[in-house]
């Protein structure tokens, strides 16, 4: 019986050892990646901050450029104008990825043979006879 004690209490310690190693491993797996995926998500940030910085140098050329022939209020409005129906624009670009879903319901007629989703169906079909009943005697 004494072996086999010393032997219960080496399987605890070992279980308790691989769980340490094993903690320690997925630990450092997981700070290597969120330290890669940190420096992605920075340069990306960094990326948009230069774009609108960019952007801004592109509208204040066109405003000046404008400017030469027009006067100054007109020409900011004019480079507003083209702004906003840029930023429309890519609105409705963005819109046009989305699709749209159908109601949910339906309005005098059969429901759909399948969900909008496409992962089969709702529930299930409904028989054409009802189901038989059995007669039980007591």
């Amino acid at each position: 019986m004494d072996r086999l004690d010393h032997l219960e209490h080496l399987d605890k310690h070992l279980v308790e050892e691989l769980a340490q190693v094993a903690r320690e491993t997925v630990r450092d797996e997981l700070r290597e990646q969120s330290r890669k995926r940190r420096r992605t998500a920075m340069l990306y940030a960094a990326s948009g901050a230069v774009a609108l910085y960019a952007g801004g140098a592109v509208a204040l050329a066109v405003g000046l450029a404008l400017a030469t022939a027009l006067p100054g209020w007109a020409a900011a409005l004019i480079t507003a104008v083209l702004l906003g129906a840029l930023a429309y624009c890519l609105r409705g670009a963005a819109h046009s990825g989305h699709r749209q879903h159908p109601p949910q319901h339906v309005v005098g007629g059969a429901p759909p043979a399948t969900p909008p989703t496409g992962l089969g169906m709702p529930y299930p079909p409904m028989p054409q006879t009802p189901p038989e009943t059995p007669h039980h005697r007591a």
